[in-house]
Order: structure tokens, then sequence, then C-alpha cells
């Protein structure tokens, strides 16, 4: 028997027969939409365009490129517009819009619901390179009175040091780079540009240059080599950083050198301040009065050519030092009263010598000293014994004479025995017109005690204590106190 229920359906089928139908028509109704439209969530370029056509896309690029501009920043953070009309800025189009639309899946419109899509778009302007040439031509930043020179960087030397002037960078802009990067970018479709330094003539000199840096380096390696001078213990005096700058120089290529004529202005400074040779100095005498005796070789010198050279290699080295100067010569205890406790004391004018060691008396003796008639008069100032010699023979252009003992103190000028005086001779004023040719004749054992006592470089002081007037050789050259020199005779040649 035939079933008719069996051709009926349920009511939920039908419903779900017909859902189905209109799933089906819906979904093949929009699988056919996005055939020629973008599926949901699309977005092209910049354009956002799910559910639109190609054609949408290509208008809305268009329009955004006839309102392109280009802003411009420069190296003084001026900002310039180039607008896109003012060039003939405008959109080509590449087809790329349409092949983006025929690469999607038009049956996968249900997924792009839910997963956003992004197009990148490879698309090309077209503008008059003439017109944007003479736009980037007008800029402001070509005008002359906007430009600043670059100025490279250099040291400022001063008083005490340096200093690193940084470079100025400037702005003169190098028109073909200015051109080159505005170009690229208005291509590009760039927004904003930053015009790099390569845009810019640069300074040649920067304050990271190694020619600043070594120069620098060598100024402060001399900086380090400040010199004190210490001076008996008492004084001391100081070659410092104001007197090293002034010495150091930079020439236009950083290359660092010394002014020698500063260390030897310094030395020079140093004799005239420490020296005691030839000095005036006032002396207390045994028999207590105190007298002014200046002259002789007797004293300190600074070597002036060695200490100005020894400045040099001081600060060449960059090591600070604690010295004394170079001394040429040096006397038996430092400071203005450098003579001592241990000196000979001669006095001309008693014919009287005394020979105190440490402070005792050591020798007194009676002498004769040089002619004073003849012209011979013993040299006076401040000496030192310069050697001792045993049997020696003196010689002069019109005597011969041998002695036992010869104490040696100016030039050729000496203390020794007289054999052929009696000992009633020593003293008085034998000297005035039967004394020596200059040298201090002594009793044979004074002479001798003197010769066994004295060391090399004791002070001598020997004075007068009248004004005399002295004109020998000797006393020439040992720089005599009281040396006077001949007046040249008149010429009394007539010339015809």
């Amino acid at each position: 028997m035939y079933n008719k229920r069996s051709i009926f359906l349920s009511p939920f089928m039908i419903i779900l027969y017909i859902m189905t139908i209109i799933l089906l028509v819906v979904y093949f109704g929009f699988t056919a939409f996005f055939n020629t439209h973008y599926l949901p969530n699309t977005t092209v370029g910049t354009v956002s365009c799910g559910f639109r056509t190609a054609g949408y896309v290509e208008t809305e690029n268009t329009s955004q490129i006839s309102r392109y501009s280009l802003l411009i920043s420069d190296r003084k953070d001026t900002l310039y517009v180039l607008e896109g009309k003012d060039f003939d800025y405008s959109y080509v189009n590449q087809g790329e819009e349409a092949a983006i639309l025929e690469s999607q899946n038009p049956f996968a419109w249900p997924i792009a619901l839910f997963s956003p899509s992004t197009y990148s778009l490879s698309y090309s302007v077209s503008y008059d390179e003439a017109k944007l040439q003479d736009c980037i031509d007008h800029l402001g930043l070509f005008n002359s009175d906007y430009i600043e020179q670059p100025v490279n960087a250099y040291i400022e030397l001063n008083e005490t040091g340096y200093t690193i002037v940084p470079e100025v960078m400037g702005n003169v802009p190098i028109a073909e780079q200015v051109s080159q990067e505005i170009f690229d970018a208005v291509q590009n479709s760039a927004a904003s540009l930053t015009l790099s330094s390569a845009c810019y003539v640069s300074p040649e000199i920067f304050s990271s240059s190694k020619e600043i840096l070594s120069a620098a380096s060598t100024i402060d390696t001399y900086l380090k080599a400040v010199i004190t001078y210490e001076f008996w213990g008492t004084e001391k005096v100081e070659f410092g950083r104001d007197k090293i700058m002034s010495a150091v120089q930079l020439d236009s290529d950083f290359q660092v050198t010394l002014d020698t004529k500063v260390f030897e202005k310094f030395a020079q400074k140093l004799a005239s301040s420490y020296n005691t040779y030839g000095d005036r100095r006032e002396f207390k005498t045994s028999t207590g009065d105190i007298i002014t005796i200046g002259g002789g070789d007797y004293g300190w010198v600074v070597d002036k050519a060695k200490e100005a050279a020894e400045i040099q290699n001081n600060i060449l080295s960059g090591t600070p030092v604690t010295r004394e100067p170079v001394w040429s010569q040096t006397a038996r205890q430092g400071g203005p009263d450098d003579i001592g406790n241990t000196y000979i004391e001669v006095d001309y004018t008693n014919q009287h010598l005394y020979y105190y060691k440490e402070g005792e008396l050591v020798v007194e003796s009676d002498f004769v000293s040089g002619s004073m008639s003849e012209g011979w008069g013993s040299p006076d100032g401040i000496f030192d014994v310069n050697y001792k010699q045993r049997n020696a023979t003196l010689r002069g252009e019109t005597y011969e004479s041998a002695v036992d003992y010869f104490v040696v103190f100016a030039y050729n000028v000496g203390f020794h025995d007289a054999s052929w005086r009696k000992k009633t001779e020593f003293g008085g004023d034998t000297y005035i017109d039967d004394g020596s040719h200059g040298c201090i004749n002594m009793p044979l054992d004074a002479v001798k005690k003197l010769y066994e006592e004295v060391a090399k470089g004791t002070p001598i002081v020997a004075y007068y204590r009248d004004p005399v007037i002295l004109q020998s050789e000797n006393c020439r050259i040992s720089n005599a106190y009281s040396y006077v020199a001949p007046e040249e005779p008149e010429d009394t040649t007539q010339t015809p």
C-alpha cells in the first residue's frame, strides 16, 4: 500500500531548504559582485576601498595627487612648501588597481569580512621637471642674505691654556644636491623632506678632526711641565702655565711649536735676579767697619743659553720638575750673602790679610801688594781661589821669580812667598812705591799655612779703603772693582 506521507516534507525541512537556497543565492550573488568590486576590509595604497571598484581607487588617487604638496625643512629648520599644482603634478594610472582587483578570490568574500587585506600601490606620477626646477630655484634657502658661510673649528690660545672653538656648519646650499633630493621626494610622492647634510658646503676642519685633537694633546703635554725653581731653600720661582702658553705657537696647519725667545728672556730674568757675579756687597771687615765692595769674578752666574735650552727640554718632556737653574758658576753658599764664614779678607790699604775658616781666624799676616806708583795695583773685588801650585816660576816682561807656594785668585794674580823681601818690608806703605807686579807677597811661613789650609773655591774679599784707580791688564781681565780703562790718546793726524 502506497504511503502518502512520504511525499510531504516536514515544516522544519522546508524552512531549512528555503534558508539554504537563500544563502546560496546571497553567497553567489556577492561572489558575482566581488568579481568587479574589492573584497570587504581591503585597502589599496592609502585608499580604503572595500565594496568599491578599481575606478573608485583611481579617482581617489587622482584626487589625492592633485592636492599634493611637499614640506621641506632646511638646516636652520626653516620650512618651505612646494605645491604640486605649480609643477603640474598628476597621477598616472598603470592599471595596478584593476590588477589587484582581479587577483582577489571573490569566493572568499565571507572570510574577508573578518580578515583585512592591504595592498601597496606602485603607481607613477608625472610632473613638469622645468617647472619643478624653477620652484626649487626660488626657494628662500638660496637667498644670499639668508646664507651663512661655514667656519672651520680652531684652537684659541689664552694666557693659561686654550679653547677649542667648534666649527660653524653654515648653510651654503649645494644646488645640484638640493635639486636631486627634492626631485627624488617628489617622484616618491613624499609628504615631507629634511635636506641632508650632503646638500650643504661643509667646513674642512671639525673640533673632532685629528689635527685639532693632536694639537690640543701636544699643548696639554706642555702645560703639565711646570718648572719650579728652588733657590737655596728659601725662595721659589715658577715657570708656570702662563709662561708656557706665552711660548706656545700654533700655525695654520695646527703645528705646535715653542718660541725659544720666551725661554731666553726668562733665563735672562733669572740671571738678572739671582746672578751675584760682580755685585756690590756690604762687608764687615775684621776691624769692625762696613765697606762696600763689588767687581771681581766671584758669585752665582746663570748659564743663560743652557738654561733656556733646559727649559725647552723640560716642556717637551711634559713632566713637572723642581730644580735649580743651570749655573755656569756657583758661589760658596746661596743668597745675596754668598760669601759665608770661610773666606780670605785682603785689606790693601792696611796691607793685612785674614783667613777665616768656619768663622775661626786661621791665618793672619802682613803682605806687600802691587806697586801703586808703577800702575801695578793689585785687583780689588770679590774673587775665589782658582788653584794652588807648589814650586812655581813667575815670569813677566822684566822679571822671573821662583816661589815655593802660589795661591792664585784673579787671572794670574795670587798669594806667594817673596824670599827677596826682608821681614820688615811686609805691611806698611811699601806697596806704594816698592810693591809687586800685582801679586800678594807674603812671608814664607804665612803663605805656607795659607796654602795648606785654604781650599779651591774659597771666597776672597780684596778692598782698598780709599778710592784708587787701577788700569793694569790683570785688573781689567779680572773685573777689578776699581778698574778704569785708560783714555785713548787723541788722534792728531790731519787728513789732507
